[in-house]
């Protein structure tokens, strides 16, 4: 049981390199029973373990701490055994067994007539690697991947076996279908299967019902008591505040807010706590209406605030409000919001608490695995209730919005690494000396970035594919295109592509404001130097 290799990913987290699988999951075991200072969250995969931390000094400290650490065999068996139906029709089944030299029985006695073991989870919600106990079923990845994968797809992929938990694109080999819910919002632990649990495969006899998928907690319609009702949500408003932590393992991103800062801003000048949930708004066009008097704030995208009173009231007149400061919002009052073009997500923040039931723990919104409040609507009610803290409402504050330089580029700061050896030394100064461009495919995921003139894409110096491993918030991956993809909040918690640097977490809010067409510059942060491995 041994650590090879030790980096630093990003601002807060921490990739460790292990010899095989089995220290893999001894690592892992270690840490969630004895768990580092400042530790959030343990993300293992087929050769490493990614830890995350609250912040860089306990990530810093991590690197060093961790190849002291002397690890046991993890135990086996220690999770609880599952059962899962399956009828056997997949589209891959004939294909499976010509790889394998058997007939598409025999794959299916093969399948079920061994235990298999959640090595990891990660890729969706309720998603678990499943290892088993012989390679018998050892087979690639399809050539293509499928676009869209049903809910329920029992498949196969190297030495793994797994259930897709809800429809989405992969390319791995189908060989039938469960009713099984993998994931359920409805259930005390959502997950069907966790790390370390057993699951035995049973070949049904009919066909099976494909369990459909528990929808997202619905936000309330009907206006009811205090509170802001939505009159038009524009182009996306979704609820976020500082995200969920500790479900990584189960393939549960973080999510919250893309831009912290403007939501910090926003609630501090409310009165707020900094982790309250608000609204996150795209482009700055919204519409609200209070129910009984409310204090709002506006930061983020610029936006122009008016207020218009009800039309039963005589005395108010229309007026505007400004951005970056606390503005009374009173019973019956309209607020619009109308957009500048100066940044991409406003954050609208109202003093007290919205009330509505957390999930995991958090009101954020998580696009990409679909966990959280759905999306406000036209119509949408979210009941207020008043503080209980009497915390004082904040004065104006200069904009968090980020400033281009004098060649109208917005520079971003990063650490290099922890896969740039697969760029080589001209990849990294490929990354840092040219301009690149935001698409207009960028989204909560990630920041998907272009070029133009006589920039070019990144080129690999090495050969193969990078084993799925956690990636860290602000991550420059890199795909086959060579078109760096920068992760935002609602990220995969893994991804199979090498990350040649990271935007460190001070400038994350700043890539996240920035609208397609912006150009931006990396350059090499003074307080986060290139990142060498600490080899234990």
């Amino acid at each position: 049981m041994s650590i090879t290799n030790v980096f630093a990913a990003g601002s807060h987290d921490v990739l460790v390199e292990m010899e095989d699988l089995d220290s893999v999951l001894a690592l892992d075991a270690y840490l969630q029973a004895q768990p580092l200072p400042g530790q959030r969250d343990v993300l293992a995969a087929a050769q490493t373990v990614m830890v995350k931390f609250e912040t860089t000094e306990q990530a810093r400290a991590a690197v060093n701490q961790l190849p002291q650490l002397k690890l046991n065999t993890a135990a086996v068996a220690s999770g609880k055994l599952v059962t899962i139906e399956v009828y056997y029709d997949g589209e891959d089944l004939d294909t499976v067994a010509q790889l394998t030299g058997l007939s598409a029985q025999a794959v299916v006695n093969a399948h079920t007539g061994q235990q298999w073991r959640a090595a990891f989870g990660g890729f969706a919600p309720g998603f678990a690697y499943l290892l088993g106990e012989n390679k018998v079923l050892e087979v690639p990845r399809r050539e293509t991947p499928r676009t869209s994968v049903p809910t329920g797809s029992v498949a196969l992929a190297g030495e793994y076996s797994a259930v897709y938990p809800r429809q989405s694109p992969g390319g791995w080999q189908l060989l039938g279908h469960t009713d099984s819910a993998l994931w359920d919002l409805d259930r005390e632990n959502p997950a069907l299967i966790r790390p370390q649990d057993r699951v035995q495969f049973v070949a049904s006899r009919n066909v099976l019902n494909i369990h459909t998928e528990t929808p997202t907690t619905e936000v309330a319609n009907v206006p009811s008591g205090e509170g802001l009702e939505v009159l038009d949500s524009g182009l996306q408003s979704l609820l976020q505040d500082a995200g969920r932590y500790g479900f990584g393992a189960l393939g549960v991103p973080s999510s919250g807010a893309a831009d912290a800062s403007s939501l910090y801003q926003a609630n501090r000048l409310v009165g707020n706590t900094p982790n309250q949930a608000c609204i996150e708004n795209l482009t700055g066009s919204m519409s609200l209406q209070a129910h009984g008097d409310q204090v709002l704030a506006v930061s983020g995208a610029e936006a122009k605030l008016s207020i218009t009173p009800a039309p039963e009231d005589l005395v108010r007149t229309k007026r505007e409000a400004s951005m970056d400061a606390p503005f009374a919002l009173l019973d019956g009052e309209r607020l619009d919001l109308e957009p500048t073009g100066n940044g991409l997500r406003s954050y609208i923040a109202v003093r007290g608490t919205i009330q509505l039931p957390k999930i995991l723990g958090s009101l954020a919104t998580d696009t990409l695995s679909g966990v959280g409040p759905t999306p406000l609507a036209t119509g949408t009610f979210l009941p207020i209730a008043q503080p209980e803290n009497l915390q004082i409402v904040g004065e104006s504050e200069p904009s968090t919005l980020p400033v281009e330089d004098i060649e109208g580029c917005f520079v971003l700061r990063v650490s290099v690494g922890p896969r740039d050896d697969w760029f080589g030394p001209a990849g990294v100064e490929k990354l840092l000396n040219q301009q690149w461009l935001v698409t207009s495919e960028s989204n909560r995921i990630g920041v998907r970035l272009g070029v133009e003139g006589e920039a070019s894409a990144l080129e690999r110096v090495r050969t193969g594919e990078l084993s799925s491993e956690g990636v860290a918030l602000g991550s420059l991956q890199v795909p086959p295109s060579g078109l760096p993809v920068l992760f935002l909040a609602d990220h995969p918690v893994t991804g199979g592509y090498p990350v040649i640097a990271a935007v460190i977490a001070e400038d994350l809010s700043a890539a996240a404001q920035l609208p397609p067409g912006s150009r931006i510059r990396f350059e090499l942060s003074e307080s986060a130097p290139r990142t060498e491995g600490t080899q234990a």
